[in-house]
């Protein structure tokens, strides 16, 4: 499951994001420093409209209406670093520790003008997004300086990272520079806390008219996504027509939430295929470019080895067919090898040995 770590200064808008996302209150939202003092972890689906069209026609076609289960992902809400964290200030190096854990990185920035939030250790996002990267830039260093004394052969590319880092850059930046086996296997193995995918989460006003923008927009090199939590929040409590309605009133095109987790596919090389049948109709998520052996794994295990064939059909084709076995009688139905790349909306069926 992925795993995607909401990280930034105390008072930022973190949980309140959190508990957006959740749709629940899980999160303790307060008005002060480290209110959140254990990492609250917690599991959303990931919506997916084409479920909801394969459960339409399984239901014309049979009868039954079979539940919809959606690809996760799984968000902790990391309690507010600050300046000296990664020495012990504030809440200390529990919380870097909880960081290690995480494929990505939500990096939360104020930058709403609500004077009656507490503006603990808080400038500006410029200034606040370097104090939480330098804590993990020296926690890095730290690991780093560890492996140098005790892996004498591997010294040039564990100095060539340390380097980097002393530089005030991120490990991730550095990765298409070095050489892949030596990255899996020794840098990789030391999970360090910038060798992560980071998408920065700007906190803006209601009123800011970031929030209506479309366009791909950058912080740092970096994407970056422009929400109010306060209005996540609203519209994590209406259902899916009021809450397209809201943002239509506001101008708004898409919730915030729903681009951080496009994004999050996005950034970390994800897709999905779709199983369809009376029991359940399911999106289950996998690397890009992983074929269709690999896929069946995301089932079962023990698919892998039984692996026989897949019979793909794609998604519009599904769905102007009808059903399984109109693709069939229009020849949409393949059967595919163990070879066979899996596309993001293939449904499929997997023929296993015994």
């Amino acid at each position: 499951m992925l795993k995607v770590g909401i990280v930034g200064l105390p008072n930022v808008g973190k949980s309140t994001l959190f508990n957006a996302i959740l749709k629940r209150e899980q999160a303790l939202s307060a008005n002060y420093p480290f209110a959140t003092i254990d990492p609250n972890v917690g599991v959303v689906d990931v919506y997916d409209e084409r479920l909801e069209k394969l459960a339409e026609i399984i239901l014309k076609n049979t009868g039954v209406n079979p539940p919809k289960v959606y690809a996760n992902i799984e968000f902790v809400d990391i309690a507010g670093l600050v300046a000296g964290a990664s020495k012990g200030e504030g809440l200390g190096n529990q919380f870097l520790a909880n960081i290690r854990e995480v494929d990505m990185i939500l990096h939360v920035v104020r930058d709403f003008s609500d004077t009656n939030i507490i503006r603990e250790h808080s400038k500006d996002p410029d200034t606040d997004s370097e104090v939480i990267n330098s804590e993990l830039i020296i926690k890095d260093l730290e690991s780093i300086e560890k492996q140098l004394k005790v892996k004498s052969n591997s010294s040039e590319i564990l100095q060539k990272y340390y380097d980097h880092l002393n530089s005030g850059k991120l490990a991730i930046e550095l990765r298409p520079h070095v050489d892949k086996i030596k990255y899996e296997e020794i840098i990789k193995p030391l999970f360090l806390l910038t060798d992560k995918e980071m998408v920065y989460v700007f906190n803006v006003d209601e009123t800011d008219e970031r929030l209506k923008s479309q366009n791909d927009q950058t912080f740092k090199d970096k994407p970056v996504i422009f929400i109010n939590a306060k209005l996540e929040s609203e519209l994590s409590s209406l259902d899916p027509t009021d809450r397209k309605a809201y943002l239509f009133d506001l101008g708004i095109k898409e919730a915030g939430l729903d681009k951080i987790i496009k994004s999050a596919f996005h950034k970390l090389g994800l897709i999905t295929f779709l199983t369809a049948g009376e029991k359940e109709v399911r999106a289950w998520e996998i690397k890009a470019n992983t074929n269709a052996q690999n896929a069946s794994g995301a089932i079962h295990t023990d698919f892998i080895k039984n692996f026989i064939k897949a019979e793909v059909i794609t998604f519009d084709d599904y769905i102007s067919c009808g059903s399984k076995l109109g693709a069939k009688d229009a020849g949409k139905l393949r059967l595919e090898g163990k070879e066979y790349i899996v596309k993001d909306g293939d449904v499929i069926e997997f023929k296993i040995g015994a």
